[in-house]
């Protein structure tokens, strides 16, 4: 069975896809690795640097991480070809990843910079080839976009599990060097011939799989493990098996005038020459935007207005039909940039708040009215924190530095407040808990495929503008749990795992309601002759998100000092800044919510569905 463009297919969906399916999961994996220590790396490593200044880099990292996929897409549409941009990017986020592994400012900085600039170049093309598999009436497509979206979060699932915990156990470099890895992992994938792509994936997918059995140390962290372990060594069978019938087209991709990369720019440069010029005098502006992150916020700005408006010059120009379209874009890129405001807490105030306020031990004791007036030696962990031992608070301070020290264990004066404390057992990492998402998204993708095809069958598939409203409301649903828990924590301010749980589930709900669907959207509603630029015009959204979601995450930060060792209040002095922040996320996102549906119909009609 083929495709119109003869392409061979399995499972109704181009072979193709299962080769990006992994590039984009490996490099996902190197990202999402990456971004699991990023905030704790900043606090807790060698920079020292308080909450809100990591707040700040994070913010602006992030920020232009998404902003810089504009350029690349224009790129990629006018000179250089989606497939040739997917490599550029992929060989400079792994330098990029490989540089974080030297223990220097500079160097970490530029490190950032590499990351940012070579995301621009892979994120959006990488995408744009994934739409370019299917005809334009395809039915497939959103079906085929969710595929490839579970494969994101099996990369990201698979890097807090890995890098997150190998970073956190045994340094940080470790877990750098791990991200490294994957991303080249993901280059490969890509460029080499068919035979040994199928060899790659399936060869790292075993030895993967065997590797999350050894890295954790607890049961329930084991049971996760093997289930991603076995997702990802069934998805290497399925694509070992897909790509036996054949590979991506030599035609994905493509540029569309493969002769302008050797013309020349002012009568002595090429143009492809320029490009690479332009990335090296990029890296020094892009160090200087994330170390000034009000400098970034202005440029952001300013990006931001010169892309909308341009986009709204291009549909007043356009056709009705096409000019419609590209209205219905815009609209639906302000609510995605909402939704990404809040959703990317995860990586900043949610990651702090799962290190300071949620009880990630499975205790194997507790101390008993007898062992008052005792000292104890106890097994250093979270179940300390916020009990007094002989008069003195035990804050996150005192475990980071004894951790740091190579001590696993304290001298513990019992007195009657420290009766009920948990001792012993085993401590889950808090960078673990970015895998929580990725892994209902592994859960409930097919879930949701299934349930749009279904839905489609019978003529009652909702359009895309309700679909956005669903998950902003789910988004919301989540927060109220994480909201709830905080305000329900224990007596020294610290909150059950399952409120966190319960908040990454609903906010996982949401973003397959919206995520895949927003990037199927993208490529259906947008011109051809500029659906990569369009492609990055809705990461550039993301960008003014995660920006946004700095600014917002800014509101909880509580360590004091610089350069010195932070100075972090116990949980119960923290645990009302995340409770208010989540309280007002979730207001915020029902509302926006209500909004989008009550513009649901309007846009529908705008979209043309039943139109060429």
């Amino acid at each position: 069975m083929t495709t119109s463009h003869d392409q061979k297919v399995l499972f109704g969906h181009p072979v193709g896809l299962f080769t990006l399916f992994f590039a984009e999961m490996w490099e996902r994996f190197s990202y999402y690795g990456m971004r699991a220590l990023l905030v704790f790396y900043m606090i807790k490593g060698f920079l020292n640097f308080t909450d809100g200044r990591a707040y700040e880099i994070y913010g602006a990292y992030t920020a232009l991480v998404y902003a810089t996929p504009f350029i690349g897409g224009m790129l990629a549409d006018r000179l250089l070809g989606a497939r040739r941009a997917v490599v550029i990017g992929g060989l400079l986020m792994a330098m990029g990843h490989m540089l974080m592994t030297v223990e220097h400012e500079m160097a970490f900085f530029f490190a950032l910079a590499l990351l940012i600039c070579g995301n621009g170049f892979f994120k959006p093309n990488i995408s744009t080839i994934v739409g370019s598999l299917y005809d334009i009436k395809s039915r497939k497509r959103d079906g085929g976009f969710t595929i490839f979206y579970m494969g994101i979060n099996l990369g990201a699932a698979m890097s807090p599990l890995l890098c997150g915990f190998i970073g956190e156990t045994y340094g940080w470099h470790y877990g750098f060097g791990l991200a490294t890895i994957g991303m080249l992992m993901g280059l490969a994938v890509f460029v080499a011939p068919i035979r040994v792509t199928q060899f790659l994936i399936l060869g790292c997918a075993l030895l993967t799989g065997v590797a999350l059995l050894f890295f954790q140390n607890n049961s329930y962290q084991l049971v996760v493990n093997v289930l991603i372990g076995l997702a990802l060594i069934t998805a290497g069978i399925i694509a070992f098996v897909a790509l036996g019938r054949g590979g991506l087209p030599a035609e994905a991709g493509r540029p569309k005038r493969p002769e302008a990369l050797r013309e020349r720019m002012w009568g002595f440069l090429r143009k492809d020459l320029a490009v690479y010029l332009g990335i090296v005098l990029a890296l020094p502006v892009l160090v200087v935007l994330i170390r000034r992150n009000e400098i970034a916020g202005w440029v952001l700005a300013l990006f931001g207005i010169a892309a909308f408006v341009w986009l709204v010059v291009e549909a007043l120009r356009a056709e009705r039909i096409e000019r419609h379209r590209l209205f219905v874009v815009l609209i639906l890129v302000f609510f995605s940039m909402l939704f990404w405001a809040f959703f990317e807490q995860a990586g900043s105030s949610l990651n702090n708040f799962a290190d300071r306020n949620v009880d990630r031990v499975f205790e194997a004791g507790r101390v008993a009215p007898g062992d008052v007036g005792k000292t104890l030696q106890l097994k250093l962990n979270q179940e300390q924190l916020g009990y007094t031992n002989g008069g003195e608070m035990f804050a996150l301070d005192a475990l980071t530095t004894a951790r740091e020290e190579g001590r696993d264990t304290v001298d513990w004066r019992v007195d009657e407040q420290n009766v009920g404390m948990g001792t012993g057992g085993a401590e889950i990492p808090a960078s673990l808990f970015q895998a929580v998402n990725p892994i209902f998204i592994l859960l409930f993708g097919l879930v949701f495929t299934g349930l749009w095809s279904w839905l489609s069958s019978r003529g009652w598939d909702p359009s895309t503008p309700v679909k956005f409203s669903l998950g902003l409301l789910q988004l919301g649903i989540g927060f109220t749990a994480l909201w709830y828990g905080a305000t329900h924590a224990d007596g020294r301010g610290m909150v059950a795992m399952v409120w966190l749980i319960l908040g990454y589930m609903f906010q996982t709900t949401g973003e397959l309601c919206l995520s895949p669907v927003g990037l199927s959207m993208v490529v259906k509603l947008s011109p051809a002759r500029m659906v990569s630029t369009v492609m990055g015009a809705w990461f550039l959204a993301s960008a003014f998100s995660n920006y946004l979601a700095g600014m917002i995450a800014s509101f909880t930060g509580v360590s004091h000092g610089e350069g010195e060792v932070q100075v972090i209040p116990p949980p119960i002095e923290t645990i009302g800044l995340y409770g208010d922040l989540f309280g007002k996320i979730a207001l915020t996102a029902v509302v926006s919510a209500l909004i989008c549906f009550a513009l649901s119909p309007l846009l529908r009609r705008w979209m043309h569905e039943e139109e060429e």
